[in-house]
């Protein structure tokens, strides 16, 4: 098959004809109609997050079950799945205490470069291939894990199922699960990449007000007032704290950080007001720090959380986004950007580089 592979950070990816296994005890064959265009993966390509080399990329995908290994009981051939980066084993005290998000499973496939047992489905002329978080979607096909996929509606457009597999309930769910009695309350939502713009949606629906979108491309903010903020702030141009002071007389009570610069997340902690929380959602570089004034976090009670993969409980939340979406509830088709080629993959990632506005997708199989 045809795959994407990257073999030294800050070199493009090559596309190359990829040795892919049969599906093992537990495991199923998937061939990718989409695949997500996810700043995750350029953390990887220019060294930001380290990972075993060299690697099938993506993990953003959807497709169709095409075979399945001994044992397997949750989908079956022919069904339509989205591809899922942290697995959840069902069995640990985080999967048994409703934080799936954190099962040991997913550090098994991030550290490994395999699957679940910590083992390689790909090869290129007998040297061993990694995958990328346990699925490796920027290819015609890829060999996961049972609990790395989620079956869904085959009717649902191939590009929505993929985007929601990461940036939808990433960012709908830090909306949805973390950011409790937020109807009401301002928010403010830096950065208006896939994941910003998601927030955005969930926190339209759960009925934030105001709901203030920052990006420094106008373009993005266009799209963020689509899909539900109610102002922007470019903060290339203007200055976030005097803006959403002019915007609200009350300060914000919620900041979420879609990007994961330590630049932003000071920021996110200096905006919101006293008893407020920042929600972290975004990766940063390996290593990256950000100080913290001790003062106003304690005297202000100001909170900063993380969220992980929308500390989402994905088999009964993919779903749910997906009936949100048919119901028109949630508008996932319009954070849709470019579509791609897999050949065209760097020139994607180059347009994610520039700014590029909306999630973009890689279709292996010619889907739309």
């Amino acid at each position: 098959m045809r795959a994407a592979v990257l073999r030294r950070p800050g070199t493009p990816l090559t596309i190359e004809d990829v040795d892919l296994d049969d599906p093992g005890p537990g495991e199923v064959a998937v061939r990718v109609f989409a695949a997500g265009v996810c700043h995750s993966d350029l953390h990887y390509m220019n060294g930001d997050l380290q990972g075993r080399l060299p690697a099938v990329l993506g993990h953003e995908g959807a497709g169709v079950v095409e075979r399945v290994g001994a044992g397997v009981t949750r989908v079956r051939p022919g069904d339509t799945v989205i591809t899922l980066w942290r697995p959840r084993c069902g069995e640990c005290e985080f999967c048994l205490t409703g934080r799936p998000a954190l099962c040991p499973l997913g550090k098994v496939q991030a550290t490994s470069g395999g699957l679940p047992d910590g083992t390689s489905r790909l090869a290129l002329n007998g040297e061993k291939v990694h995958h990328l978080m346990g699925v490796s979607c920027f290819a015609e096909k890829c060999v996961v894990s049972e609990r790395s996929v989620v079956a869904v509606d085959p009717a649902v457009p191939p590009a929505v199922a993929a985007i929601t597999g990461c940036a939808v309930v990433t960012g709908v769910g830090a909306a949805l699960n973390v950011m409790e009695d937020v109807a009401g309350s301002g928010v403010v939502v830096i950065g208006a990449g896939g994941v910003g713009l998601s927030a955005v949606m969930g926190l339209r629906l759960v009925g934030a007000n105001p709901i203030v979108a920052v990006d420094t491309v106008d373009t993005k903010l266009d799209k963020a007032l689509e899909l539900g903020a109610t102002h922007t702030i470019n903060a290339s141009t203007h200055d976030v704290a005097e803006e959403l002071a002019r915007i609200s007389p009350r300060p914000m009570s919620w900041a979420l950080d879609a990007v994961g610069a330590p630049q932003t997340l000071q920021q996110a902690f200096e905006v919101v007001g006293t008893g407020g929380t920042v929600v972290a959602v975004g990766l940063g570089k390996v290593g990256a720090t950000v100080p913290v004034p001790i003062n106003p976090l304690v005297q202000q009670e100001k909170r900063l959380i993380g969220s992980l993969y929308g500390s989402a409980n994905t088999p009964v939340d993919i779903p749910k986004l997906i009936d949100l979406f048919k119901a028109g509830r949630l508008p996932l088709d319009k954070l849709l950007g470019e579509q791609y080629e897999l050949s065209e993959i760097n020139e994607a990632y180059a347009a994610l580089s520039r700014g590029a506005t909306g999630r973009a997708v890689i279709l292996p199989g010619g889907e739309g």
